[in-house]
């Protein structure tokens, strides 16, 4: 049986037993938490509700994947809810936020990047997510529909929704700890997110589409991240079903 780049990922990430890494953790070379655009001009979000809307159990029976939706722009409610649904913090303890998501050893490498197509009180443009603030700090105002559409594969439905979340890891965030193990963990990472921001979207009366074909490369340089040290994991377009 020939084997491949994903076979030996599988095998060489594996943890077998007396032969898991040793050794202490280095306090001082442990990454940031939080990523930051210090000159990026920074947008509030409404507060997210924390009550009402469906149940979590019709959430989960109403959950199919949309790809066409409806021209008319989403209220910025909504997307503060579904950023707050991703990554929100729910809890500070210990020295520690803990997220709506969980992460592997509460390092959470995992970033939020939004391409907002039509989206009340909103310019159209590329954002990332400040959790701890639960802001959106402006990277890039224009319509970039045409160009995420090509990054996620040529997907137009990547240009017909109103929003895109787009995913990356930090990777050293999670090596720190767990040093090549970290490939699966923020894999990991990434899909808990995702499915907290498909339920969310499902309970507003919002649809959904999953997206991991991708390239890589067009992806990374829509968002400006250099593919090696932060690299993008993950899509899921949101709109209004037609």
């Amino acid at each position: 049986m020939s084997h491949g780049v994903g076979d030996e990922f599988q095998s060489q990430t594996k943890y077998r037993r007396g032969e898991l890494p040793r050794g202490g953790l280095d306090w001082v070379s442990k990454p940031e938490t939080y990523k930051h655009y210090p000159l990026a001009p920074r947008l509030t979000l409404s507060s997210p509700q924390l009550t009402g809307n469906a149940s979590l159990w019709e959430a989960l029976a109403k959950r199919r994947s949309v790809r066409r939706f409806q021209a008319a722009p989403l209220p910025e409610a909504h997307l503060s809810q579904l950023l707050w649904a991703a990554q929100g913090i729910t809890l500070r303890a210990d020295g520690y936020a803990f997220r709506t998501a969980p992460s592997a050893g509460a390092l959470y490498p995992v970033e939020t990047y939004v391409v907002v197509n039509a989206v009340e009180e909103i310019t159209p443009g590329i954002y990332h997510y400040a959790v701890e603030a639960h802001e959106l700090e402006q990277l890039e105002c224009g319509d970039f529909r045409a160009e995420v559409a090509r990054a996620a594969l040529d997907q137009s439905m990547a240009a017909r929704a109103n929003i895109v979340f787009i995913w990356t890891a930090i990777f050293q965030r999670c090596k720190w700890k767990y040093r090549q193990r970290a490939y699966r963990y923020v894999y990991l990472d990434a899909g808990h997110i995702a499915q907290n921001v498909v339920l969310a979207a499902v309970a507003l009366g919002l649809g959904t589409c999953q997206i991991a074909a991708l390239y890589d490369d067009e992806a990374n340089a829509l968002l400006g991240v250099d593919g090696e040290e932060e690299s993008v994991l993950y899509m899921t377009v949101v709109g209004r079903p037609e």
